[in-house]
């Protein structure tokens, strides 16, 4: 994948904080570009929703309560397979 340099400017605590990682071994450019994914996926999921309730009418609270559900034992999947969780 190609890469291309920019300047950005940024708060100076959350410069502290992205410098504090890259010390323990994570670079600052990887923090950001992550940092950058996730605001685009979750943009694109907005849109998706968005789109979706356009055409088929907003979700019910049952749908909503569901959805949450689902996600919190998925996350609670993937700690747990990470090793986040302690048993």
């Amino acid at each position: 994948m190609a890469s291309k340099k920019v300047a950005i400017t940024l708060d100076e605590s959350l410069v502290e904080a992205m410098a504090a990682a890259a010390r323990l071994g994570v670079p600052l450019s990887h923090v950001i570009a992550s940092a950058a994914e996730r605001e685009l996926r979750l943009r694109a999921g907005r849109a998706a929703i968005q789109e979706w309730q356009a055409e088929h009418g907003a979700f019910t609270p049952e749908e909503l309560a569901a959805a949450r559900a689902e996600m919190a034992a998925t996350d609670a999947e993937h700690l747990v397979g990470a090793g986040a969780i302690a048993a």
